[in-house]
């Protein structure tokens, strides 16, 4: 049973059946790559879920906890390149499950500050580098509009252009469904960029 590679925070949804059958793939991988094994073998997932990124496309998130996150990113490439191959026709993102704290008001007085990486500027930003991490951000831009709306264009590594062009329409589909902003995910070179 997959049931063991899915921990969930209380309070959580119970589990899927898309959960199930990524914890399912998952443990198939676990199984029959033996160089993964070693490594595969304590890491769980928090939950999973399964997008529509338009034109008939979809895109699965895997959520992982966030101290199993460094270990997830060791192998994360070849997790990736594995399970798009199990679900063909459907991208595969690994997010860390981040908890946002509401700012402290006069009658909630909490006992200790809002830790930085509890807030939602910290939380929105570090699903943006989880969502691009086989490259890195080199440069982010905002740009508001004359209407008040805002589009965020993130510049990244142009080293890994030809591993991650495919992706870049589920990278900003993906970020715009968990934060509701407007998200551009380019290729430039540092020199364009500074």
């Amino acid at each position: 049973m997959a049931s063991h590679k899915i921990v969930k925070v209380a309070g959580a949804q119970p589990t899927t059946e898309f959960e199930l059958t990524v914890a399912q793939a998952l443990v198939d991988l676990e199984n029959n790559v033996p160089e993964l094994k070693a490594e595969m073998r304590p890491l769980q997932i928090t939950a999973a879920k399964e997008i529509d990124i338009g034109s008939g496309k979809k895109a699965i998130i895997i959520f992982v906890p966030v101290p199993a996150q460094q270990a997830w990113t060791k192998i994360q490439a070849r997790v990736t390149r594995e399970l798009e191959k199990k679900f063909s026709d459907r991208h595969v993102v690994f997010v860390a499950q981040r908890r946002i704290l509401a700012v402290p008001s006069r009658r909630s007085n909490p006992k200790q500050p809002r830790p930085r990486s509890r807030t939602l500027t910290a939380v929105h930003s570090a699903i943006l580098e989880d969502l691009a991490f086989p490259s890195e951000i080199v440069g982010k831009r905002t740009r508001v509009k004359v209407d008040g709306s805002k589009l965020i264009r993130v510049f990244l590594d142009a080293k890994d252009a030809t591993s991650l062009e495919y992706k870049l329409d589920t990278f900003s589909a993906v970020y715009k469904k968990l934060t509701g902003k407007a998200v551009t995910f380019e290729f430039g070179s540092s020199a364009e960029v500074f």
